[in-house]
């Protein structure tokens, strides 16, 4: 017999029973004669209070005791699930209600579980009753094994058995044991689409985010079954469809069978495609607040092509953001299509419903744990009290998004009851951690290995402000930046940014010789909102660059220290520009990156102007190919006849410039060989990024091609692409839980003698 069959039969029995009982006791009672009540008293309680027990029987002292009444207050008590048995006895006048009570859970432990941790099933039993202190029966144990199933077949464990022991303990408690076996996983073995005819079962396959597994199984779990994803699954396949034409396409029936042994599971999807429409006219009908040409340019359904969903459904979001944009906050856009069979056309009648117009009552900003509410409010473009605005509340989503503190931001419209023209604004906020470890490491001939580390908090005590140590280090090197950023330093938004660096180096042991080279810096930045994606920046430092002499010192550095001196101070001035539109900051796929800054050495030893530009386009090729393309420019020269400072100069080589050479390796030497960097530099990046292979959808893991090429020239030195070293490659992408993680191994294309080559290179927290 079924065993979940038999806990439900024994359940209801008990139930049946309990009835019996309470009417065998009722049947006592009503044995009795009636009489007024003297007196009540309760008899066998232990842990719940006699006012419970009073409070929930009709009888009072100086009623009248009848049949009727003394049933109803055994069936009371027996509803507060509190007792396993309850009579009544009369003495005298007096009325005895005699009880026993359920014993109390005292303790409750999982044996034998491994994919879930014991809290997280301590909850699910709590959700339905079962926990700790709370009464204890059969029946709820028994709800408590299927629940505990339910939470293993989500995990596609079908073949788990749960074993429960009840052990009582003192004081009229009891201790639960629930052993479970959890057995192997169930993985689908076989899925099949069933009707289709115009595209091919691999092309529709392709779309759905489960399948057979393959080698990456363990790590994108798309071999294991649940309801819920194959819904999602369904939901993929019909919207591929109708953005095809398919205008009447269904899922007719799903198959999922298991098993015997409860390891292997079998999809069968039953389809029926149905004809292919196509567009013959798209119309108006209803009201359009008299701007009907402003609408019509808004469509984005093609005449002539095929019926697409996908073009509908912006057409009628784009309506009613466009009406939103007047204050009407429940304006409705219907599609009404009116289909030819004979012909296989469809016209699309939108049909506009406006209603009334709406202002904002309350913005209200739910689920920030950490961050202040503030934090959120401040980039808020829609106020409250103000006409409802739909662009400016698809442009304060954007800025919350932005700010990076969240996984999910979703803004909800919901009426004000008892109103016809107020709406409020449920802002509901997804944390994340907002807190980035960066790791690196190198290894090259000269500095052996290269360790770096960093931490970088966004978003510290959730104030909305940012603080951040960079610390770099090798057998000749050293680095560190200590820099914070209060990104509304005044309530227009206007940022400040303090940072102070140190780097102190020495010559590698080919070279020879003891000299040092010391530099600090202080530096106060601000940045000015210009636009909702434009920001300028400026901002003055101090710089203080040390040449500690000693033996074999470079010739380009001696240069440096008779023209400037072997310590020297300088106060340079920065402006800059950025927009950013890119749809994502770890894992882009869309939109761009702009960039330009420049500085400027105006007091102090030296005299100097830098310039520097950036450019980053991300094209979306499909809903898995990027290509991404990157260009980064550098200039500089020395100002009133003085030459360029050596310690300003760009550098390049490795990630973040071209890969497959050392890191910073590229450019200009001295005449004793030093790698001494350049004012001109020049960097272009191309990449072609794809779904690494088994992880289907999943873009935190990504392989990628790339090409490269670039050099730094010196300042006399004319820009040659033929002096450009290049190299072609490819990566590996994975936005891990310590950040941006990236691989790449290159092979040079174009390298000259001399260079230093390193194929491979990976760093933890790098950008494009």
């Amino acid at each position: 017999m079924n065993p979940s069959f038999y806990r439900f039969h024994r359940s209801t029995v008990s139930k049946i029973l309990v009835g019996c009982v309470a009417s065998v006791f009722a049947f006592h009672a009503w044995a009795a004669d009636p009489f007024k009540v003297g007196d009540i008293r309760v008899e066998g309680l232990q842990r719940v209070e006699p006012g419970t027990v009073f409070a929930s029987i009709a009888l009072r002292v100086g009623d009248d005791y009848n049949d009727e009444k003394g049933a109803a207050a055994i069936r009371s008590l027996f509803a507060l699930g509190l007792f396993k048995d309850v009579r009544i006895e009369v003495s005298g006048n007096v009325l005895v209600l005699i009880v026993e009570e359920r014993p109390n859970i005292a303790q409750v432990d999982f044996i034998g579980t491994k994919e879930f941790d014991k809290d997280v099933l301590r909850k699910a039993l709590r959700d339905i009753g079962l926990a700790e202190g709370r009464p204890f029966d059969k029946a709820l144990a028994d709800r408590a094994e299927q629940e505990l199933k339910r939470q293993y077949v989500n995990r596609s464990l079908y073949g788990a058995e749960i074993i429960t022991t009840i052990t009582p303990t003192e004081r009229n408690r009891v201790n639960l044991s629930f052993t479970v076996i959890e057995g192997d996983l169930a993985k689908i073995k076989e899925m099949r689409i069933v009707g289709n005819k115009t595209f091919s079962e691999s092309t529709l396959l392709d779309q759905l985010d489960q399948n057979t597994g393959n080698w990456l199984s363990w790590y994108t779990k798309t071999d294991r079954y649940s309801r819920t994803k194959l819904n999602a699954d369904l939901e993929t396949l019909r919207a591929w469809y109708l953005s095809r034409g398919f205008l009447e396409f269904r899922v007719d029936s799903t198959q999922v069978a298991i098993s015997p042994n409860k390891q292997d599971i079998s999809i069968t999807l039953n389809i029926i495609e149905g004809d292919r429409f196509v567009v013959s006219e798209v119309a108006l009908e209803g009201y359009f607040l008299g701007k009907d040409d402003e609408f019509k340019s808004l469509i984005q359904i093609k005449t002539g092509k095929p019926y697409n969903a996908d073009d509908v459904a912006k057409t009628t979001k784009a309506f009613n953001d466009y009406f939103g944009n007047f204050g009407f906050a429940f304006a409705r856009t219907e599609v009404r299509p009116e289909i030819d069979r004979s012909t296989n056309l469809v016209k699309l009648v939108l049909v506009a419903d406006p209603s009334r117009r709406a202002y904002v009552r309350r913005i209200n900003i739910l689920g920030n744990n950490r961050t202040r509410d503030q934090i959120v409010r401040r980039e808020f473009r829609q106020m409250e009290s103000a006409w409802y605005d739909a662009d400016k509340i698809k442009l304060s989503k954007d800025r919350v998004n932005r700010l990076g503190y969240f996984k999910d931001v979703e803004i909800d419209t919901q009426e004000v009851p008892s109103t016809m023209d107020q709406v409020d604004l449920n802002v509901n906020v997804v944390e994340k951690p907002t807190g980035m470890l960066t790791l690196g490491a190198g290894f090259s001939s000269a500095e052996k290995v290269t360790l770096s580390f960093g931490i970088q908090q966004d978003n510290i005590f959730g104030s909305g402000q940012n603080l951040g140590v960079q610390i770099s280090t090798s057998k000749y090197n050293t680095y560190y930046v200590v820099s914070t950023t209060d990104p509304y330093f005044t309530e227009d938004g206007v940022s400040r940014s303090f940072s102070f660096s140190h780097r102190s180096s020495k010559p590698y042991v080919e070279q020879g010789g003891d000299y040092r080279l010391i530099s600090e810096s202080v530096a106060l930045n601000f940045g000015i909102p210009f636009s909702e994606l434009d920001r300028v920046f400026t901002g003055v430092g101090i710089e203080q660059t040390e040449i500690v002499p000693g033996t074999n010192l470079p010739a380009s550095y001696l240069a440096y220290a008779n023209t400037f001196g072997y310590t020297t101070k300088t106060v340079p001035l920065s402006v800059g520009w950025a927009r950013d539109g890119r749809d994502s900051y770890l894992n882009p796929s869309s939109g761009k990156y702009m960039r330009a800054n420049s500085d400027m050495g105006v007091v102090g030893d030296t005299r100097y102007i830098r310039m520097g530009t950036q450019y980053q386009q991300y094209v979306p090729l499909t809903k898995q190919y990027t290509f991404a393309f990157n260009a980064d420019f550098g200039l500089g020269k020395g100002l009133q006849n003085q030459p360029y400072p050596i310690f300003k100069n760009y550098y390049s080589g490795g990630l973040g410039s071209v890969r497959g050479f050392e890191q910073g390796t590229l450019g200009p030497r001295d005449i004793s060989g030093i790698v001494v960097g350049g004012p001109k530099k020049v960097t272009i990046n191309s990449e072609f990024l794809m779904p690494f292979p088994g992880a289907g959808n999943d873009r935190t893991l990504r392989l990628y091609g790339f090409y490269d090429m670039g050099n730094v020239f010196g300042e006399h030195d004319t820009i040659q692409v033929s002096q450009f070293r290049s190299s072609l490659g490819a990566g590996l992408s994975w936005v891990s839980p310590m950040g941006p993680l990236r691989f790449a191994w290159a092979k040079p294309v174009r390298s000259f003698t001399g260079d230093r080559i390193q194929r491979l290179q990976f760093q933890i927290g790098t950008s494009f």
